[in-house]
């Protein structure tokens, strides 16, 4: 059976899901504020089979390993409560072949999680940075 490839969704289609749109504000808001923090980007949205990193970024000589993660409003748990076990794997796997494959000159590494807070009209509540929020021994 052979697969058409998907087209269009629709002439009505308003682009990409609200929780995209706001994972990519979150990305955005997350970079700015690294970046007032004196980090500086290496790269964004680096994939591959193994997984994504969101934002790898730099301080001094340690390549910094960023996790973004948001919500909407909090009755759902806050947004670094969705930074599982399962996830924080995925962003070692990850992190490891980004290492093996690009060339960083840093002598240390580690791993941070920023959680971005939205409101229901999509205005940001809260921004909360957690530097070395985990350890590849987890």
């Amino acid at each position: 059976m052979s697969r058409r490839p998907p087209g269009p969704r629709s002439t009505g289609d308003p682009g990409p899901p609200e929780r995209q749109v706001l994972g990519r504000r979150a990305e955005e808001l997350a970079l700015a504020s690294l970046s007032r923090e004196g980090l500086q980007l290496v790269c964004r949205n680096w994939r591959r089979p193994e997984g994504e990193l969101d934002l790898v970024m730099r301080e001094g000589d340690t390549c910094v390993f960023v996790e973004v993660r948001s919500r909407t409003g909090t009755d759902r748990g806050h947004p670094l409560e969705t930074v599982t076990r399962a996830k924080r794997a995925q962003v070692v796997r990850a992190a490891r072949h980004f290492l093996a494959e690009e060339t960083v000159s840093a002598t240390d590494f580690r791993f941070d999680v920023v959680a971005v807070t939205f409101d229901d009209e999509g205005a940001m509540v809260e921004l909360v940075h957690v530097p070395d929020a985990f350890t590849t021994n987890e």
